[in-house]
């Protein structure tokens, strides 16, 4: 193993606050001052001992005083390390676990003792790149390393360079959303395209991916509004548009949260500053989070003309919510008189399609506004009753059904379901073990595959909830239908999550067996092969579980289970 230097000794405090050369009218000055360094510690293992040396010599020092006082300083600090090392190879260690044991403590001492005040100076001092800085970036555990420090010690001007260093040399993927990178524009920008890169190939809407970009976006307004005009650049002009728009999004979510008003920088980038009443009125409600009956009558009006603004303004997530939120949550009341105008506005946002040729709309498609509308109306007059009110089966449950096929009734459905059935308020509609507020979910399934994953995550909340003011056999019987209402979105298709979530299940050891029986008597039913070898390595284990599967089993192995075994086993 290379041989290490110790960290300990003060010799290089007085090295990193001098020049390389020494310029001293006084002769024993400088005598005294190599001799200083000589009897540090562990000085003849440090690079710099050859040009004191040689100073030393040229001053007409005594040979033999300055290597008497280096025998007598040498401890060997870095030899014991390396002899120890070879102890432990000999005794069986593998090489790479005491080079991994090694490097870890050298990389703990180095971040407790780092000072970035002294590595500026050797920073400052030197008249190139230290050559030891690119053999270490060279090596992704010292990679590492920069990493941690340059997080510790933003301002370090070392560091930031061997950051920049680093992404030079092509390990922006690694870099991800440090402070030092989002401060360097040009590193910035590297790392940027490298996670945009990944998000796009991926198509899977990664949520790490989305969270760091996040990150490295909204580290400062610098970085929020480069990456915001970038995406929007993007949208417009390549086709992965609408997959784009949808990360800006993202990260405009992400900023809302984090406390910062961007909402100027929204509206500047999507045509507001062309209809400023407009955008004043979003600002507006998007600053309190809260709609109010005049300026969604600033916006009717402005959307009801001949010449309407472009939707994109009103296309913002949080406003949008605030809409679904005002209609579909039950107990909600609007004036009457302004009803109207909050359905208008929320279905011309989800149903008009604008055409653009370059910077000018050439037309606008409203083919769907009128019947949009109508369908939202129609279920707002369900939805917004309080909790626990009867539907008059024959007329309103169909009404339900036809309306569901449009994507923002859904999306309200879905609220109102979560609403209905969350906290306490399951005692007010648990009629019977299937309410219909879950048998909606199926035709929300069905209908917008697209909405798929917001229909499991509510399916998960209410799985893992525990429901005390029911008796046990009526909450299992409850748990299965929301178990049916899995096995039908996997019949539609979205199978790797929901199998997913019933191995969660099983290994975490927090539902009853009996549940995720039903489930895997449910899917074996309904499957046939061929299998996928991912569908396969994530079912397989719950299939194998004997406390799960070994009641249905039987001694002749035509039974589902064994023939599902039979056929993995086989291929």
């Amino acid at each position: 193993m290379a041989a290490m230097s110790s960290p300990e000794g003060s010799w290089e405090d007085e090295y990193m606050q001098s020049h390389e050369d020494f310029t001293y009218e006084d002769q024993q000055s400088l005598l005294e001052e190599c001799k200083h360094v000589f009897a540090s510690k562990d000085c003849i293992m440090e690079p710099v001992v050859h040009g004191y040396v040689r100073k030393y010599l040229e001053a007409s020092g005594i040979p033999e005083e300055f290597v008497q006082l280096l025998a007598e300083n040498y401890t060997g600090t870095a030899q014991a390390a390396n002899l120890l090392a070879d102890w432990l190879i000999v005794a069986g260690c593998d090489v790479s676990e005491v080079q991994d044991m090694v490097e870890c403590h050298l990389k703990d001492m180095i971040l407790k003792h780092f000072d970035p005040k002294k590595a500026d100076s050797i920073f400052t001092a030197a008249e190139q790149t230290p050559d030891w800085i690119e053999a270490m970036i060279a090596h992704p555990p010292w990679r590492k390393l920069f990493y941690e420090l340059a997080e510790k010690n933003p301002d370090c001007l070392l560091l930031n360079f061997s950051i920049k260093l680093i992404s030079d040399a092509g390990y922006q993927a690694e870099i991800g959303s440090m402070s030092s990178a989002c401060n360097q524009i040009e590193v910035f920008a590297r790392i940027l395209k490298t996670s945009l890169t990944n998000y796009i190939s991926q198509r899977n809407e990664n949520e790490s991916i989305i969270k760091e970009i996040a990150r490295a976006a909204c580290h400062g307004k610098h970085t929020y509004l480069f990456t915001q005009y970038l995406l929007s650049y993007l949208s417009k002009t390549t086709k992965n548009g609408a997959f784009l728009k949808r990360l800006s999004q993202e990260l405009q979510e992400a900023a809302v949260k984090s406390g910062h008003d961007v909402w100027n920088i929204a509206f500047s980038l999507n045509g507001g500053s062309a209809h400023p009443a407009i955008a004043a009125s979003l600002t507006s409600m998007l600053s309190r989070k809260q709609l109010n009956p005049g300026d969604i009558t600033t916006l009717y009006k402005a959307y009801s003309s001949q010449d309407a603004p472009t939707v994109e303004l009103l296309r913002i997530p949080l406003f949008l919510d605030l809409l679904v939120n005002s209609l579909f949550k039950p107990g909600t009341h609007i004036n009457p008189e302004h009803k109207s105008k909050y359905t208008y506005i929320l279905g011309y946002s989800t149903s008009v399609y604008e055409t653009w040729k370059g910077d000018t709309r050439v037309a606008i498609c409203k083919d769907e506004l009128k019947g949009t509308v109508q369908a939202i109306d129609r279920v707002h007059s369900v939805c917004s009753r309080e909790i626990g009110g009867t539907l008059q089966l024959s007329s309103e449950v169909g009404m339900l059904y036809q309306c569901i096929r449009y994507p923002v009734v859904a999306m309200g459905i879905l609220r109102w379901v979560e609403e209905c059935l969350s906290g306490n308020n399951y005692l007010k509609v648990m009629t019977d073990s299937t309410p219909l507020h879950l048998v909606l979910l199926d035709e929300v399934s069905t209908c917008h595959p697209i909405q798929h994953p917001l229909v499991l995550k509510l399916l998960i909340k209410l799985f893992t909830a525990s429901y005390p003011g029911l008796e046990t056999l009526v909450e299992l019987e409850f748990k299965k239908t929301i178990l049916d209402r899995l096995v039908h979105m996997l019949s539609r298709g979205y199978v790797i999550p929901v199998v997913q979530f019933i191995r969660n299940c099983m290994e975490s050891q927090l539902t009853d067996i009996s549940l995720i029986r039903h489930f895997v008597t449910e899917v074996l039913e309904m499957i046939a092969p061929p299998y996928s070898r991912e569908f396969v390595n994530i079912f397989l284990p719950i299939v194998k579980n004997d406390s799960i599967t070994g009641i249905l089993r039987n001694a002749d192995k035509k039974d589902d289970v064994s023939k599902f075994l039979l056929h993995c086993e086989a291929s």
